[in-house]
């Protein structure tokens, strides 16, 4: 599973729309939708918070970072290519 699929999975089991998500967030809707669509990734800024939603909402996070965490060494990989 892809990390937009994993917050895209993450948002719906606490039943919010893209535009509740990004507000608890605090970024713009737009944001969410290019995340979930894995145009980009969340900055480390929007993970912290990512984790905070988690721990709020009784979600597990450690999945996600794993992911986030993969996907930017992978990214770092391919633009030494």
């Amino acid at each position: 599973m892809s990390l937009g699929d994993m917050i895209r999975v993450m948002r719906q089991k606490a039943f919010y729309t893209q535009e509740d998500f990004a507000g608890k967030l605090n970024v713009a809707l737009s944001t969410v939708n290019r995340w979930e669509l894995d145009k980009v990734r969340p900055n480390l800024r929007a993970m912290k918070s990512i984790k905070a939603y988690c721990e709020e909402n009784g979600l597990d996070y450690e999945a996600i970072e794993k992911e986030w965490l993969e996907s930017g060494l992978a990214a770092k990989k391919s633009a030494r290519t």
